[in-house]
């Protein structure tokens, strides 16, 4: 996500479908009480959960 990679394409570089691809990334937003892919990365980032390198 942080790579704006398209859900297609995320699910092409893990080996997995794009449905398994939009519901990890639906469980995850929810999880953490945003809208978009956009606030949850935003949100990762303030948790120190992901790290910009």
């Amino acid at each position: 996500m942080i790579a704006n990679y398209s859900t297609k394409e995320i699910a092409q570089r893990m080996n997995i479908s794009d449905k398994t691809v939009r519901n990890h990334i639906s469980n995850v937003m929810l999880k953490l009480g945003v809208k978009g892919r956009a606030q949850a990365v935003v949100e990762l980032l303030r948790l120190e959960e992901l790290k910009l390198d």
